[in-house]
C-alpha cells in the first residue's frame, strides 16, 4: 500500500467528519493491508505509531490517531484476552447464539451443577472492548459465584464484524432504543434463555463492564419489564453520546450530550461501581449514572458509609433508600482504581484485585431486589 496517498484520504474523511471511514482507512494503513479494497488482519486492538512517527503525520491525521486511541482505552481496549481457563465448578459453560432483524449474537451460558430445573435468577454480563465471554467470566469470578448461588450467568458476546474491537455500540442512536439494533438483540438473548430454561421472571438482571457497563445502562431503561436491577461498572448513562466524536468527549470530560430523561418511566434498582482513578471513561460519568437513576425520585433516604479493603483500595459507599427501606439505588466509589473491574481476578483483563468485589455486592444487590 502506497502510505502516503491514504495518509492524505484519511485525513480529508477526518476534516469532513467521516470518522468511521477515515479509522477503518487508518486500520488497514497500520496493519499493511495489501490495497485499499483488501481486509485488514483480523486482530482485536490496532497497532498505533510510535511516538517518533506520530509526529510526523499531518495534523488532522495525528489527531485521529490520537482519538482511536482515546476511544480504545476508554473502551477497554489494550492487551489480548489471555485465553485462561474459567472456573466452572462443575457446571456447564456451553455455547449457543441469537438471531433476529438486528443480526445473529453468540453468548455462552453458565449452568451450576445444582440446577435442577427449578426457577432460578437470571444475570446478564455484558463485556468490555476486546473482551470474550469466557474472559468476562474468568476476570469478574461470576461463574463461581453462580455456583454457591445456584443461578443462570449469559454473556452475550459482541460480534467483531459489528465493531471492530468487539465493544457494544452504546453511542450509537440505533443501539441505544427499545427492541431496535443492540438492545434487540440482548433481550432476545435473554428471552430465549427464559424460554429454553426455568428462570424466574421477577429476578433477571443485567450488569457490565465500560462500553459493557454504558450498554447495561441502555438495557435498563429500555427494558424495565425485563430487568429487575441494573449493575454499572466503569460505564456512562443511557444517552451520553450519540456518535464517535460525542463518545470520546463523554468519555474524556463526562456527559456531554444530555442523556435519556428518566423521569417519568420506571425505574429500575442500580447499582454503580466506579473508579476515583479512572483516565479512560471520567468519573464524572458515574455521576450521571446515578442522576439518570434517581430522576423524578422523590424521598429518599440517603446513607453514607466508608470502608477498606485488607491490603486493597478503600471505597466509599452511597445508599439511597425509599420509603420502606429498600435500597433502590448504591454508588461505590473506589479510590485510588483506575479503569478496572474492582475485585477482580488476574485471570482476566481489566481487572483489579485490590477490591472491594464488585461481583459479589452487585450479586448481594440483586437478590435482594425482585420484581412484583
Amino acid at each position: 500500500m502506497n502510505a502516503f496517498p491514504d495518509m492524505a484520504e484519511a485525513t480529508r474523511l477526518t476534516r469532513e467528519g467521516r470518522l468511521t471511514e477515515a479509522t477503518s482507512l487508518l486500520q488497514r494503513l497500520l496493519h499493511g493491508a495489501a490495497d485499499p479494497g483488501s481486509a485488514p488482519e483480523p486482530a482485536p486492538v490496532p497497532e498505533m505509531p510510535s511516538e517518533s512517527a506520530r509526529l510526523h503525520l499531518p495534523d488532522a491525521l495525528r489527531k485521529l490517531v490520537d482519538r482511536v486511541k482515546g476511544l480504545g482505552a476508554g473502551l477497554g481496549l489494550g492487551e489480548r484476552a489471555r485465553p485462561e481457563p474459567v472456573p466452572e465448578g462443575g457446571g456447564r459453560f456451553v455455547e449457543a447464539s441469537f438471531t433476529n432483524g438486528a443480526g445473529t449474537r453468540s453468548y455462552k451460558l453458565y449452568i451450576p451443577a445444582r440446577y435442577r430445573g427449578q426457577p432460578v435468577p437470571l444475570v446478564v454480563m455484558l463485556h468490555g472492548c476486546t473482551q470474550s465471554p469466557d474472559d468476562f467470566a474468568a476476570g469478574t469470578g461470576m461463574n463461581t459465584l453462580a455456583e454457591q448461588h445456584g443461578l443462570l450467568v449469559v454473556y452475550p458476546a459482541q460480534d467483531q464484524s459489528a465493531n471492530a474491537q468487539r465493544c457494544w455500540n452504546w453511542f450509537a442512536p440505533a443501539d441505544q432504543q427499545r427492541e431496535r439494533g443492540e438492545p434487540s438483540l440482548i433481550a432476545g438473548i435473554t428471552r430465549q434463555i427464559m424460554a429454553e430454561h426455568a428462570v424466574d421472571p421477577r429476578r433477571v438482571y443485567v450488569a457490565g463492564l465500560s462500553a459493557g457497563g454504558a450498554t447495561a445502562a441502555i438495557m435498563g431503561l429500555a427494558y424495565p419489564d425485563l430487568y429487575t436491577a441494573v449493575g454499572v461498572h466503569s460505564g456512562l448513562a443511557a444517552g451520553a453520546a450519540r456518535d464517535l466524536p460525542s463518545a470520546l468527549a463523554a468519555m474524556k470530560h463526562g456527559e456531554i450530550a444530555s442523556p435519556t430523561e428518566a423521569a417519568g418511566r420506571s425505574r429500575v434498582p442500580t447499582i454503580v461501581f466506579h473508579g476515583d482513578q479512572d483516565r479512560t471513561v471520567s468519573p464524572r460519568n458515574g455521576d450521571r449514572v446515578v442522576a439518570q437513576a434517581l430522576a423524578g425520585a422523590d424521598g429518599l433516604r440517603t446513607e453514607f458509609e466508608q470502608g477498606q479493603v485488607e491490603g486493597g483500595h478503600g471505597y466509599s459507599r452511597t445508599l439511597y433508600r425509599d420509603a420502606s427501606g429498600n435500597a433502590v439505588l448504591e454508588r461505590w466509589q473506589v479510590h485510588g482504581a483506575g479503569h478496572a473491574w474492582a475485585g477482580g481476578s488476574e485471570a482476566g483483563t481489566y481487572t483489579d484485585p485490590r477490591g472491594p468485589n464488585a461481583s459479589r455486592e452487585m450479586l448481594r444487590f440483586f437478590l435482594s431486589h425482585q420484581s412484583r
